[in-house]
């Protein structure tokens, strides 16, 4: 049972549990009504479920939406697949009467510990997720320490989303997240109104800006060139690139960093040779002449 619920049907034990104190006692009064007003609305103006599921499958039309809709990362050997952060979201947005969110709970000696929840108000169904969160990252050059409230919220906020995508989809029915994935790829393989070539170029150039990841890593891993993907091959580009954001993968994962150093290193070979060979002369009465000695004849 959830913290809320527990709050909600013993509301004596619970503030004896907090210690008591005024602030402690406003604050869980505002907390509980807030509680009580969702789960009044929620029972006054229960869910319409076929409208419900039209507004999701209207959401997963927008092409933009279905661009960020899934993400895919490698296990065992195979692709694993699903619904990204961004459509869990619009999920619950459409679903209607959920209450879901990333909260820190405590923060103390370098990390926060935080929940991600979602609540169906209707059928009272629960999932939370609790969380610690190291307020620091791993680099090139070591471990890097947050000390900035704006840096720590984010490292916060980035790793409750997936806990919080999980939460989610814990609530909605699956046989609607299935449809609405199904909705996005026929919205993508669907989109005609711009040429392949420049979403793919597009995509080339945001995964070269945020990921340092190449048109030649991304040709060594389908193994083939760009000027022959398919929409086919558009979609699983865009997974690829939604995993990256989410965190569920990293850029190893996919892509052979030493192919981009290989492809400079030929280029530098290709150039240095270039310098090595002799320049070109020009004959002018039977002597030759080196290039930079001649004079253009004057008009």
């Amino acid at each position: 049972m959830s913290n809320l619920t527990d709050q909600f049907h013993n509301p004596t034990s619970y503030q004896s549990s907090q210690g008591g104190g005024v602030l402690t006692q406003v604050s869980f009064s505002r907390e509980m009504e807030e509680v009580k007003g969702q789960i009044f609305m929620a029972k006054s103006y229960p869910r319409n479920y076929y409208e419900a599921e039209r507004r999701i499958l209207d959401a997963c039309k927008r092409f933009s939406l279905a661009e960020s809709a899934m993400y895919s990362y490698p296990r065992a050997g195979t692709n694993v697949t699903g619904p990204s952060i961004r459509l869990a979201e619009v999920l619950a947005q459409n679903w209607g009467n959920i209450s879901f969110g990333v909260k820190e709970l405590e923060q103390r000696n370098g990390e926060s510990t935080a929940m991600a929840f979602c609540w169906d108000l209707e059928t009272n169904t629960r999932q939370e997720k609790t969380f610690t969160v190291k307020h620091s990252i791993k680099t090139k050059n070591g471990l890097k320490t947050f000390s900035d409230p704006r840096d720590i919220y984010e490292k916060v906020a980035n790793d409750g989303s997936r806990r919080l995508r999980a939460c989610i989809l814990g609530i909605i029915p699956g046989d609607i997240v299935e449809r609405a994935l199904k909705e996005c790829e026929l919205t993508l393989q669907g989109n005609n109104t711009e040429p392949l070539k420049d979403r793919l170029a597009n995509a080339l150039k945001m995964l070269k800006e945020y990921f340092k990841v190449t048109q030649e890593m991304v040709e060594e891993k389908f193994g083939y060139k760009t000027s022959e993907f398919t929409e086919r091959d558009y979609i699983d580009l865009g997974k690829i690139y939604n995993s990256l954001c989410d965190g569920m993968t990293k850029v190893e994962d996919w892509f052979d960093k030493d192919t981009a150093k290989q492809k400079q290193s030929s280029l530098v070979a290709e150039f240095e040779k270039s310098q090595e060979q002799p320049k070109s002369e020009v004959k002018q009465d039977d002597t030759v002449i080196p290039i930079e000695q001649t004079e253009l004849p004057l008009k």
